[in-house]
């Protein structure tokens, strides 16, 4: 079996929103199950996100949960996820959704190493960092 690393992202009772988000973001395949569907029908909890997972229509994984009635939430922090490419199309209309609704902290624009970069968090308050790569060389 082959190994992947892919983020999993834990929300403050609006997983299912912000997992739609990404599906609207990235494309692909958007599966969720409640706490109450795996079987805490009766819980406090039933209707937030247990686990979801999205295939995005360019091979990207993004896994999220809602943090429960008893666990504690903690903001995000000390970390990115980070998205590289080369279709400069496509990875400025990700940029454009994900930052329009969060903060821009550095905006998307060519860096000394050549390639465009930017840095933002959503509206979900997910940083984001996306590097377009301009086809050249670097050294």
């Amino acid at each position: 079996m082959t190994s992947r690393l892919n983020p999993y992202l834990n929300f403050n009772g609006n997983a299912r929103q912000a997992m739609e988000f990404y599906a609207s973001v990235f494309g692909g395949k958007l599966t969720l199950s409640t706490f109450g569907e795996l079987g805490a029908a009766s819980g406090p909890d039933a209707e937030l996100i247990m686990h979801s997972q999205l295939e995005s229509d360019a091979g990207y994984t993004i896994m999220g949960a809602d943090a429960t009635s008893e666990m504690p939430y903690t903001q995000p922090g000390g970390f990115s996820v980070s998205i590289s490419g080369d279709d400069a199309d496509a990875m400025h209309g990700y940029w454009d959704k994900l930052s329009a609704s969060g903060a821009v902290s550095l905006p998307l624009e060519k860096q000394v190493w050549g390639d465009e970069f930017g840095m933002c968090v959503d509206g979900f308050g997910i940083p984001w960092m996306l590097n377009i790569s301009s086809g050249q060389p670097q050294g």
